[in-house]
């Protein structure tokens, strides 16, 4: 079993290995704008997740997705040839969802802001239902009622 440094190295390497060859000898016309985002190795070291991502919409996912598929065979070959490990990964490509999810917090974030700007819109020019400091204050506790100071302090 390999210790995880060095199934850490192997994927980094895995990843730069892929991306190198999806640009200069892929020329697949469905393949898109493709990103690689990250690579995981197994522990034996026998197989490799990569994560990528693709500019564009639904089809051009599904045409990329389809070209590094068809492209697998090619990619592991190189993936094999400049490692140099006993045994070449397989490898498997899984679309990254980390756009996807970047997507979904930044339109949380603007109906947060939406719901604010509202909030404002309705509090402005209105009044406290109360007095504006709801909280009591300790009265001074240096004086009394006849203006003297604590037992047997005077005040001047």
């Amino acid at each position: 079993m390999a210790d995880n440094a060095r199934a850490r190295k192997l994927a980094d390497r895995i990843q730069v290995v892929v991306a190198e060859t999806l640009d200069r000898r892929i020329k697949d016309p469905r393949l898109g704008f493709v990103t690689i985002t990250d690579a995981r190795v197994t522990g034996d070291l026998r197989e490799a997740t990569v994560f990528y991502t693709v500019y564009g919409d639904e089809e051009e996912r599904a045409a990329s997705a389809a070209a590094l598929e068809s492209a697998k065979g090619i990619l592991r070959s190189e993936v094999g040839k400049q490692t140099g490990v006993r045994f070449t990964p397989t490898l498997t490509f899984v679309p990254d969802a980390l756009p996807d999810n970047a997507r979904t917090i930044e339109d949380l974030l603007h109906k947060a802001r939406a719901k604010d700007e509202e909030v404002r819109e309705v509090s402005t020019g209105k009044t406290y239902a109360g007095e504006a400091d709801p909280y009591r204050k300790p009265e001074d506790e240096s004086e009394d009622e006849d203006g003297h100071g604590r037992e047997g302090e005077a005040s001047e």
